[in-house]
């Protein structure tokens, strides 16, 4: 069934949400990935356990460097393999591959295609079982010519199998609307029942195919003290029994093979796609791909990570500009800076602030709601609780903030307590108060328009999980895509007040260089044009308060963000003054 007009926008809309939720701790993210591989890999190089051993104890590399050597590479159903003889599960055979050696002739490729049997298109395995050997010499133990110490191999699987996708919780509240007929196929085609009853079955498992085989010889002629190699090496070392040396180290490669490019195995497939490719690797090119790997299984085993973001960045690294690149890695790490100094600076503001004089209180209060309905809307979508923690944590500091922009009182009257809120005296004893409602009045009317329009569209094309959800997807879509509306009553203040003396410009310069970063992030994540254009909203409000930093004029007589004026300030010092002739005075 087609779906139905301007659906293709709203998915956009939808996905450029969950990349709003995301894009704040993206940066952190990146950050803390790579340091942490780092960290692993130099703290396991320099502080592995070393102990004092003779150079008859010491273990090598069994092959040279440049020595060629013949690859074989077979495909089987079976994890085993001793069929040497049959020619139809060679796939490939290469000769004179130079070891340990960088340049053209040590790296070769080949497409082919691979016809699948009955079996491996109903959840059957196949492996890959690739050997290598001195030129001249068998990989075959049962041949005369066989060499124990010529000839090493090992066993990789092609098919991985990954988790069946449950069917979309998610339905229609309008039980005639036009995408309910859309909500029954995709429930009938991901799990074949209905979508309710998905949680009391068991997990299913669905085989996928490996595309790529990228096959690495790994560049280490290290001489390791004999059972006491570093920890972040023993494992993968093959070491021969009779010698004590080991075989050159052979790794397949899957650090850039995404989730998006297995293919599902299913009945209905004829022929696969197989890419191969040999090639050496160097030792700390090695290192740090298994410890980004490792970094990776961390986060996602402390909830710090969700399953698929690893993918998400690695593709930035894959098709970002490498340049642009470069540049979001340096200034991701100023992000952090920027962010903890625009928070430090925004509690000392509110903390220090005694007057509401040019404050719109309103902004404060709409600023709390707009964060309450994020938090809601990611807890219900089981976000990770380090953005859930961020987000509540941000949700508590504006509500404080209000207790500092009004008067919160408890109102015990009732049966049920109530809080109630009053303004400051400052605040409703001058004008800013009329121009706050003024403002607060007219955005009001576009605001409320523009939530209803957006909710019935949402509720008549958009599948849900309850109405709860509805109400909280529309609200929050709203606060993503309309929430810089909440900022103009604050222009429209200083716009009729002829002043800016009392904005916290410190902590707003702040966040507008993290606007900046956010900015730079949009072109570096995939995400939808319409989300990325809508990044340089806020810019657009920042770049005002600026135009009007420059051309109203410092008012002496205007209160400051610590609750003082010019005029203050002379009284201020002239009472000092003379309070310090006082006391010489009576010191004489």
């Amino acid at each position: 069934m087609a779906p139905p007009p301007g659906t293709e926008g709203q998915v956009q809309v939808q996905q450029g949400r969950q990349q709003q939720q995301q894009q704040g701790g993206f940066s952190q993210m990146i950050t803390g990935v790579i340091r942490m591989a780092v960290f692993w890999y130099f703290a396991s190089k320099f502080f592995s356990p070393k102990t004092p051993s003779e150079p008859s104890q010491l273990i090598s590399n069994l092959f040279h460097k440049a020595e060629p050597l013949d690859m074989w590479l077979y495909v089987s159903e079976h994890e085993k393999f001793n069929d040497f003889g049959n020619e139809q599960a060679l796939i490939w055979h290469e000769r004179n591959i130079p070891f340990a050696v960088w340049g053209l002739e040590s790296t070769r490729s080949l497409s082919l295609k691979y016809y699948p049997s009955e079996a491996l298109k109903h959840n059957g395995s196949l492996y890959a079982h690739v050997f290598f050997a001195r030129s001249g010499y068998p990989p075959d133990p049962n041949d005369p010519e066989y060499l124990p110490l010529a000839a090493f191999g090992r066993t990789h699987p092609v098919v991985t199998y990954l988790p069946k996708s449950r069917a979309d919780k998610r339905k229609s509240l309008l039980g005639n609307s036009k995408g309910s007929d859309e909500v029954e196929t995709v429930t009938e085609v991901v799990d074949g029942t209905e979508g309710d009853s998905i949680d009391d079955k068991p997990v299913e498992w669905v085989s996928y195919w490996k595309p790529n085989i990228t096959i690495n010889l790994v560049d280490d002629f290290t001489r390791y003290p004999h059972n006491a190699a570093p920890p972040n090496v023993a494992p993968y070392l093959n070491v021969e029994p009779s010698t004590g040396d080991y075989y050159p180290t052979i790794f397949f490669n899957e650090f850039w093979l995404l989730k998006d490019k297995l293919i599902p195995l299913n009945e209905t497939v004829t022929e696969l796609p197989l890419n191969l490719e040999v090639g050496p690797i160097s030792m700390t090119k090695w290192q740090i791909f298994l410890q980004i790997d490792q970094s990776f299984q961390i986060h996602r085993s402390y909830g710090s990570m969700l399953e698929g973001e690893a993918d998400e960045l690695k593709r930035v690294f894959l098709e970002g500009n490498p340049y642009l690149l470069a540049i979001t890695m340096v200034v991701s790490m100023l992000h952090s800076v920027f962010d903890f100094l625009a928070f430090k600076n925004d509690i000392q503001f509110w903390n220090k602030n005694k007057s509401m004089e040019g404050l719109s209180a309103k902004s404060v209060i709409v600023s709390f709601l707009c964060q309450l309905i994020v938090f809601l809307y990611l807890l219900d979508n089981d976000t990770s609780w380090m953005i859930l923690a961020s987000s509540g944590i941000g949700c508590c500091i504006e509500f404080w903030k209000i207790g500092k922009a009004m008067h919160i009182e408890i109102d015990r009257s009732g049966r049920i307590p109530m809080l109630r809120f009053r303004d400051r005296e400052s605040y409703a004893g001058n004008k800013t108060k009329e121009y706050d409602d003024m403002a607060m009045k007219y955005l009001s009317y576009v605001l409320f328009l523009l939530v209803a329009c957006s909710s019935v569209y949402s509720l008549m094309y958009e599948r849900h999980k309850s109405w709860y959800s509805w109400i909280l997807s529309s609200l929050t879509s709203c606060v993503y895509m309309f929430g810089f509306i909440m900022m103009c009553p604050q222009l429209f203040i200083n716009y009729k007040l002829q002043s800016v003396a009392h904005l916290p410009w410190r902590q707003m310069t702040y966040k507008f260089l993290n606007t900046i970063i956010d900015d730079l992030f949009a072109f570096v994540i995939k995400m939808p044009t319409l989300h990325r254009l809508s990044v340089f909203r806020d810019d657009i409000i920042f770049l005002i308060y600026v135009y009007q930093r420059w051309i109203y004029p410092v008012d002496k007589k205007r209160v400051n963000e610590f609750g003082f004026g010019g005029d203050d300030d002379q009284v201020t010092d002239g009472a000092e003054v003379a309070a310090a002739n006082e006391d010489e005075k009576k010191t004489n």
